[in-house]
């Protein structure tokens, strides 16, 4: 929803840049004062554009994940020392045509018991999960027939992540929390 609200205020700021423009050059050639009213709603619409940009690239969370189709995937799968659970949930998107997206959420039996994302990609037909050690956990998820589209990784649970498209690792938000951030090569 920020995203079109960020393509309207481009769209606007052109269009004023534009009127401002041509209202300069004249205001240059018959020597009349800067339009103040129109400069001062162009620069300020700069400003809002971007602090969209700012907010959707490095303050990313996952908070925009849409939980009302989501469907339960692998686990509850507890970890050899039971001090951790994952549990992964799939979200549907485009209709039809769309596809699917998947997310790992862990939870500590030692924390509150927030649970935290760890894994988030789309999904692709084989997707499972497995304990290599008590903090250490392997997500498959790739497809045989798309051999460059191998979105598998091991995690630490206790200080990695991973997002496809990498907007975790940018995120300072999420930079506080996680010390490696891995994203897909391709």
């Amino acid at each position: 929803m920020l995203i079109i609200l960020g393509i309207i205020v481009a769209f606007a700021i052109a269009v004023l840049l534009l009127i401002l423009s041509v209202m300069t050059v004249f205001a240059l050639v018959k020597q009349r004062p800067l339009p103040k009213k129109l400069l001062i709603a162009t620069l300020s619409g700069m400003v809002v554009l971007a602090s969209i940009f700012v907010y959707e690239h490095y303050l990313f969370t996952f908070e925009e994940i849409n939980t009302t189709n989501m469907q339960e995937g692998p686990g509850p799968l507890e970890s050899p020392d039971e001090t951790f659970e994952v549990s992964a949930y799939y979200e549907p998107y485009g209709g039809a045509a769309g596809g699917v997206n998947v997310w790992v959420e862990v939870v500590s039996d030692t924390s509150d018991h927030e649970p935290r994302i760890i894994y988030y990609s789309d999904a692709k037909s084989h997707f499972q999960m497995e304990w290599i050690d008590d903090k250490t956990l392997r997500i498959e998820n790739d497809d045989l027939s798309y051999p460059g589209q191998d979105r598998s990784v091991t995690l630490d649970v206790t200080k990695e992540i991973y997002h496809d498209r990498g907007a975790a690792c940018r995120s300072w938000v999420l930079d506080q929390t996680y010390e490696t951030c891995y994203e897909a090569d391709t």
